[in-house]
């Protein structure tokens, strides 16, 4: 056993919560987090926003140079680019990129919701109806992995919505040229976005949010026109400038370091868990992989198999360091009931299920991002091919956040139709319920339409 795949054996922590019974705000405190510091990310991302809104392109150049080494005249890559991607992409690449497409637009054009109305007496009509917002920004990240299936995950639910203008951004790579990777621009031209710029981190959120007008004497077509909402996951930087530009413009969610819950009996399989865990904590140093189980022995059987199997894994530092970091743990729980409470409180962007009866199990949890369900449905299922989202809501935002889905990308707009005789049906009502609220003009509205008499 190599020493960093021992030392994750020896450092994935316990939090025994055997025997106890907390109240939600001191379990939700008990469980494994991040330690990871807004504050600061705030005053640099502050910073950041502020010189994009000043100084536009002029601050993208400045940034891109500083952050990625890269030397740029526009942030626009060009359609030959696209182009060419797309045609040297590897071919068993391009297949899995395609059945993921094809997988994922059959699960959003199932989402797309219909319009609903209701008659009342007299001919009064109130409808809802659903309309694409006019424009979004998606944000594809770079840094220690390439995410076309992100390319795919942000894309494909905002066709299905109808929006009619896309643009993408991925972080600049001074190895392509400055270009984001190929492989990037390749999913991108497979859906056929023909807007991607080479942008990455907070100012491609802020470039997004405020535009940015074209570098002094170029195209047209190289300025970044506002968006209406911004969607994908990123760092820590990424996820506080969302944070900072929400209400400006719209955001799926605040999405931080990656993290999988397992919630496990004694059937579990361990090797399977412990594959699991090793697969979400190659993502990031700071992503968490916690187990909930009420059996000590299938934990110390995980554990066994994490040393093996991340000595036999590619990134195994990284590994290591998730691992052992303040964010991943075995929780002991006294049953199933209690592990379920547990996972509810943590609200996991994933929740597998490795249990008796996992879809009943299933059935029952009302917190996580996404829900994978028996010994055949690892997260990384859902990560490429398995029809769903992968950019879900981390750090328990799952508690009142969705994923990203169809609706994320539409409003609903409420209509009101109502005629004369419909309206002096109720017009007493709201008379009487202005007068309430001190509001008396509202009901003054409506009797200036029926002469002040409503009888």
């Amino acid at each position: 056993m190599n020493p960093t795949a021992a030392s994750a054996f020896a450092s994935l922590r316990t939090i025994d919560l055997r025997g106890t019974r907390l109240d939600h705000a001191r379990l939700k405190a008990a469980l494994p987090r991040p330690e990871l510091n807004f504050d600061t990310a705030s005053e640099v991302v502050e910073g950041i926003i502020g010189r994009v809104r000043a100084e536009g392109f002029a601050a993208l150049s400045d940034l891109a140079a500083r952050f990625d080494g890269v030397e740029q005249e526009h942030t626009r890559v060009p359609a030959q680019a696209l182009a060419r991607a797309l045609e040297e992409l590897d071919p068993a690449v391009r297949a899995g990129l395609e059945e993921s497409i094809r997988r994922a637009r059959a699960f959003a054009a199932a989402q797309v919701p219909g319009d609903t109305a209701v008659e009342y007496p007299n001919g009064a009509r109130v409808v809802q109806r659903w309309s694409p917002v006019r424009r979004v920004g998606l944000y594809v990240p770079g840094g220690l992995a390439v995410y076309p299936s992100s390319v795919v995950m942000n894309v494909v639910p905002a066709q299905a919505a109808g929006v009619g203008s896309l643009a993408l951004a991925s972080p600049p790579q001074k190895e392509f040229g400055g270009l984001p990777h190929p492989t990037i621009l390749a999913a991108a031209a497979l859906l056929g976005v023909e807007e991607v710029h080479a942008m990455g981190g907070a100012q491609a959120i802020a470039a997004f949010a405020y535009g940015v007008p074209a570098p002094e004497g170029g195209a047209p077509n190289l300025a970044i026109e506002p968006v209406d909402v911004v969607t994908g996951p990123g760092n820590l930087f990424v996820a506080t400038a969302k944070r900072l530009v929400k209400g400006v413009v719209g955001i799926d969610a605040e999405a931080g370091p990656t993290e999988i819950a397992i919630l496990a009996d004694a059937t579990a399989t361990p090797a399977y868990v412990a594959a699991d865990m090793v697969s979400q904590a190659e993502h990031d140093p700071h992503a968490a992989s916690v187990l909930v189980t009420d059996s000590v022995e299938l934990a110390e059987a995980v554990r066994v198999e994490l040393a093996t199997q991340a000595a036999a894994t590619k990134h195994a530092e990284r590994v290591h360091t998730a691992l052992s970091g303040p964010q991943s743990a075995v929780v002991l729980v006294d049953g199933i009931e209690e592990g379920i409470r547990v996972c509810n409180t943590y609200a996991a962007e994933h929740l597998e299920i490795h249990t008796r009866d996992a879809a009943a199990v299933a059935g029952r949890i009302t917190a996580a991002g996404a829900i994978f369900v028996g010994d055949h449905s690892p997260v990384s299922l859902g990560d490429y091919c398995a029809g769903s989202n992968h950019v879900l809501p981390t750090s328990g935002t799952a508690a009142y956040a969705s994923g990203l889905n169809v609706e994320t990308f539409l409003k609903a707009i409420q209509v009101i139709d109502y005629g004369r005789e419909a309206l002096r049906e109720v017009g007493g009502h709201v008379v009487a319920l202005s007068r309430a609220e001190d509001l008396p003009a509202h009901g003054d509205a409506v009797l200036v339409r029926f002469g002040g008499d409503l009888s």
